[in-house]
């Protein structure tokens, strides 16, 4: 059989502008939310979305050219998620990038340093399953709570984004959003202006040691289990079984450190929209899929580039309504959660008691639920499933 035959250059470009577009519709509220819940304004948060998406742009294009492979980059949704769990734990945003910068720090070792890649894989799916799923359990009770609020505007964010997740899903999320934000607009008074010149703000770390163990070690845990570890399993399953899996890794880290200094919180390989920039619908010759890459990464860069009026518009929706469309964006991530803590019968104990002390919010010795449901899993399951000596 012969090499396949290149599509149209028009074909990557396009796969490429789709999952920027769609990926930073579905979820820039979220890092939004997540931004603002940890102490940023409306300008840090424009300042971290902008830097996130520069980042992204860096690593696609640079790593994508270097390896002739489609390596896209995307920021971390369930981190943005733990953020908006962590309200009120952190203090200042400052304190925040803190755990950024650890974080980040955690992926360079993890790229430069193949056991420690190795004992993160090793992680029980249980665990990191239910570890997601009771980080975005709250989120997702946020329509619940928005329905109960402002029921009015509430019920029409959820209708239309069920009538569009029946017919259109890709433009769920996005037309519950602007519902939301149309509400908000009808709000501003009277020669209220939005701010267009994008900015990014340095925001200096005073690394709280609590705040650093709460919030950086477990964003690591998610970013690593809930996208970067998928992100490699979804390109070895299209065929691409030469990634650098530690140049990537360190690459991430690297581009993750950067825009923390300027308030974003993680950028990971990507996972689903790897599916789109990875896959056949990109180019029928694997070997030029990395220009979809490449593409991507411009979308997002050229969305940043936005960030401070969209930034503007959402700090000035009301809170409950944004965190309501996050939860809608979240649904499915929730589910496939559970689906993976709970698909092994045997266990499902470990699955639910590290679901139950995440959910519960629990803080001890200022260490937030996330880390101590991590903690609590691995007991679990270390005292259930430990091999018994024979006699």
């Amino acid at each position: 059989m012969g090499e396949p035959t290149p599509g149209p250059l028009s074909q990557p470009l396009t796969a490429g502008a789709v999952a920027s577009v769609t990926g930073f519709a579905s979820s820039f509220v979220l890092v939004l939310a997540g931004l603002a819940a940890v102490g940023a304004s409306p300008s840090q948060a424009a300042s971290g979305l902008l830097a996130l998406c520069l980042a992204q742009f860096v690593l696609a294009a640079l790593l994508s050219w270097r390896t002739r492979l489609p390596l896209s980059f995307v920021w971390s949704t369930p981190g943005a998620a733990l953020l908006v769990a962590a309200q009120g734990r952190t203090g200042s945003l400052g304190a925040a990038v803190g755990a950024f910068l650890l974080c980040a720090l955690l992926v360079v070792v993890t790229g430069a340093w193949p056991a420690l890649a190795r004992l993160v894989r090793r992680v029980p799916t249980p665990v990191a399953g239910a570890l997601l799923a009771g980080v975005l359990f709250p989120l997702c009770l946020a329509p619940v709570t928005a329905v109960r609020r402002t029921p009015v505007v509430a019920v029409l964010v959820v209708l239309v984004w069920l009538a569009l997740r029946r017919w259109r899903p890709v433009l769920a999320v996005p037309a519950a959003m602007v519902v939301a934000l149309a509400a908000t607009v009808a709000d501003l008074p009277t020669g209220a202006a939005l701010h267009w010149v994008p900015t990014l703000t340095p925001v200096l770390p005073p690394f709280d040691p609590y705040v650093l163990v709460s919030l950086g070690v477990p964003l690591y845990v998610v970013t690593m289990a809930g996208q970067n570890i998928p992100g490699f399993t979804i390109l070895e399953q299209l065929g691409y079984r030469d990634v650098p899996t530690g140049r990537v890794l360190v690459g991430a880290g690297l581009g993750t450190g950067a825009a923390a200094l300027f308030g974003g919180h993680s950028v990971n390989l990507s996972a689903l929209a790897a599916g789109i920039i990875a896959g056949p619908g990109a180019d029928r010759d694997p070997g030029r899929r990395w220009i979809a890459a490449v593409a991507g990464g411009t979308g997002y860069l050229v969305l940043g580039l936005l960030a401070a009026p969209i930034a503007g518009l959402v700090g000035g929706t009301d809170p409950v309504l944004v965190e309501a469309v996050a939860g809608l964006a979240l649904l499915d991530s929730f589910v496939g959660g559970l689906v993976s803590a709970l698909a092994d019968t045997a266990h499902r104990v470990t699955a639910g008691a590290t679901f139950a002390v995440v959910a519960s919010g629990l803080t001890f010795a200022g260490i937030g639920s996330a880390f101590w449901g991590l903690l609590a899993g691995l007991v679990v399951f270390a005292a259930l499933h430990r091999p018994r000596a024979r006699a």
